[in-house]
């Protein structure tokens, strides 16, 4: 049965065998792992996938690609938006259901997906929360997205998602993709990127750091005194930082140091005196 894609979902099936093989081979799954895919949509990846890992999760929000896809007995079909599932709770029923890797010890899932460009940010910062229980993820996004993501300092793409994200993973543009491996073609160049969460990452409060990177690049033509440093003041931080900068101009590692303390500040100031 021949589907129309929908333009509310954002679907644009990828045709390319070539490109297909590419992108698994970026991936590269072992027998047995468990992983998760985001957007199945027409199989394309998820069928050589699938040949390769024995088992494969998938999540779609359209019900009759859903319903297509149960007709696979290898695949757990999640029929729901992505943006309502709990992946910390889905992780632990993918590695039940998973078979045993050769390797022993505990395995964390695998992400992978074409994800729907309209809502591409807000998949990834909703992943973002369970990145613990997560081993890697590889998504194919809007080229454009993904220079933002791996930009670095002093640079035009460098930004709010550049920050919050390097700050959790070590990413790669691993492969591009050009809208005609697509049907219907989308208007932008696509591209893949590999995502691995950081072994150790700085402890810090997330939502503090993203409020305090929001505030900075507000408006990013300006010195950080304009903006940070007006924030600074209200949370009566007292520590050293350079606001006369803009803020592209400041690594994610100073951004991180700055939110430690900051928390560190406001903690110090409901310390009671006579504890001081």
């Amino acid at each position: 049965m021949k589907h129309i894609p929908r333009k509310r979902f954002g679907q644009h099936f990828l045709t390319d065998k070539l490109i297909i093989q590419g992108i698994v081979e970026a991936i590269a799954p072992l027998p047995g792992q468990p992983m998760v895919e985001i957007g199945p949509g027409l199989a394309a990846m998820t069928r050589p996938l699938v040949e390769r890992l024995g088992h494969l999760t998938v999540i779609e929000l359209d019900r009759d690609l859903a319903s297509q896809l149960r007709s696979n007995q290898k695949l757990t079909v999640i029929e729901s938006d992505v943006l309502r599932v709990d992946f910390r709770q889905l992780a632990e029923q993918v590695r039940l259901a998973a078979p045993k890797v050769e390797s022993a010890g505990p395995h964390k899932i695998r992400v992978v997906g074409n994800l729907p460009y309209n809502i591409s940010t807000p998949i990834l910062f909703h992943l973002l929360d369970a990145v613990d229980v997560i081993e890697d993820q590889h998504f194919m996004l809007q080229k454009e997205v993904i220079d933002r993501m791996v930009a670095g300092p002093s640079t035009s793409d460098y930004g709010r998602l550049s920050v919050m994200l390097q700050w959790r993973y070590a990413m790669d543009n691993v492969l591009h993709v050009p809208p005609q491996s697509f049907d219907p073609p989308p208007r932008v160049d696509s591209a893949i990127v590999r995502m691995v969460p950081h072994a150790e990452p700085a402890a810090l409060e997330v939502r503090l750091l993203s409020e305090l990177v929001r505030v900075a690049f507000s408006q990013r033509r300006k010195l950080l005194r304009h903006t940070l440093g007006k924030w600074l003041e209200a949370h009566a931080f007292s520590g050293e930082f350079d606001v006369k900068r803009r803020a592209e101009e400041v690594p994610v590692a100073e951004y991180v140091a700055l939110t430690q303390q900051v928390a560190r500040s406001a903690a110090m100031q409901l310390v009671p005196s006579e504890v001081l």
